[in-house]
């Protein structure tokens, strides 16, 4: 399987609130992506390459969330769901994780990555099949015999 290529133009027309991103961040975010993505679900062609353009704008605003728009570190912030904020003596509020994992609850701190989830639930879902006979895959064995 041949994973698809880094098409910066495309992916900045694609998540115009990311068109600032440098292409060798970006390239360092696609690479990150593939590590995440390609390997590790069974999605092939347009939806590899939406899970892997998902993942690369996930991890790109992650960045910027905590290392703020310029990198230099302005951020400071840890990405989160934020459930509740004021103006006065700042305060703001994080939800604890509404999800059944680290992984869930990680995609749901952007937007992007909420969109990832919803692609690899729909896409990425099915499990795989390893070893042993075909039979014992289903209830009963051939001929009736459990």
């Amino acid at each position: 399987m041949t994973t698809p290529a880094l098409d910066p133009t495309a992916f900045a027309a694609m998540f115009p609130a990311l068109a600032s991103v440098s292409t060798p961040a970006l390239e360092g975010y696609w690479t990150m992506a593939n590590g995440y993505i390609a390997e590790s679900f069974a999605l092939t062609g347009d939806r590899l390459q939406l899970a892997l353009n998902l993942m690369t704008a996930h991890l790109a605003q992650s960045f910027q969330i905590i290392n703020g728009p310029s990198g230099n570190g302005a951020g400071g912030s840890t990405p989160g769901v934020v459930t509740g904020g004021s103006e006065g003596s700042v305060s703001a509020s994080m939800a604890p994780p509404p999800t059944k994992s680290g992984w869930q609850y990680w995609l749901a701190t952007t937007a992007y990555g909420q969109q990832l989830w919803a692609l690899l639930q729909i896409r990425g879902a099915g499990g795989f099949y390893i070893g042993g006979s075909l039979e014992r895959a289903s209830f009963r064995k051939a001929g009736g015999v459990f």
